[in-house]
């Protein structure tokens, strides 16, 4: 499959994390990737950036050490109603937006709200992918969330780092190969990420990959072969 993106990783901005932005971006052009994208996590993250951290991406080059960046937010799904702890305000700043659960910043809570928190981020006209959402911490209804992706026009990710072996979400695969056939049903549209929090992980996609051929997923749905048809996702 070709694979020439990968836009959910964190810096050490993110406290988390173990690498610069620009380690991180010049791997992607050692790994011959065309476009890398930063996703820093959103405030609400204990020990993240704050909101200012996001006002200030026009410093950065559209086209620096070789290779396209984009500059973008993993945005904290916070409440059932979908909201995201980055103000509308910091949002216009930034390229693009993922939007997840994490179990720091909101309680799992029964199918019907978790599925109803990621269908209210969608709706969000700033968030343009919803991060591992096949985590099972957070049970979902798959067909609803890929119906509803197709119809707000928001990718859903296959998360590289969800399926390694002894990864932090553990049952994600089998959840993984649900959301795909989900997404195959209603024709909706993936991306691999990496969520790499180190250089060595930028656009590592191998166990993605694996999963998608598990699932004889259709390679035409992933748009991690086609910089221009990601970035029509994000308006770029």
């Amino acid at each position: 499959m070709q694979d020439f993106l990968d836009v959910h990783m964190h810096t050490i901005a993110s406290g988390h994390a173990y690498s610069t932005l620009r380690e991180m971006i010049e791997m992607g052009e050692r790994r011959h990737l065309k476009l890398v994208g930063l996703s820093e996590h959103g405030p609400r993250m204990e020990g993240s950036c704050p909101e200012i951290y996001f006002c200030n991406f026009k410093v950065v080059r559209p086209e620096c050490y070789g290779v396209d960046v984009v500059m973008g937010a993993e945005l904290n799904i916070i409440d059932y109603a979908g909201s995201t702890d980055l103000s509308a305000a910091y949002l216009r700043r930034i390229d693009y937006a993922i939007a997840s659960l994490h179990d720091i910043c909101i309680e799992p809570g029964t199918e019907e709200q978790n599925t109803q928190a990621i269908v209210n981020a969608m709706r969000n006209p700033r968030v343009n992918i919803i991060g591992h959402p096949d985590n099972p911490y957070y049970p979902v209804d798959f067909r609803a969330i890929a119906k509803a992706a197709r119809e707000q026009h928001v990718l859903l990710e296959i998360n590289n780092s969800s399926y390694r072996p002894n990864g932090s979400r553990p049952g994600s695969w089998e959840n993984g190969l649900k959301l795909l056939a989900a997404c195959k049903e209603f024709g909706t549209e993936v991306i691999m990420g990496s969520d790499a929090h180190i250089d060595l992980d930028v656009g590592a996609h191998e166990y993605s990959q694996k999963l998608i051929a598990a699932a004889q997923f259709p390679e035409e749905l992933v748009v991690n072969s086609d910089v221009a048809k990601f970035k029509a996702y994000i308006g770029k």
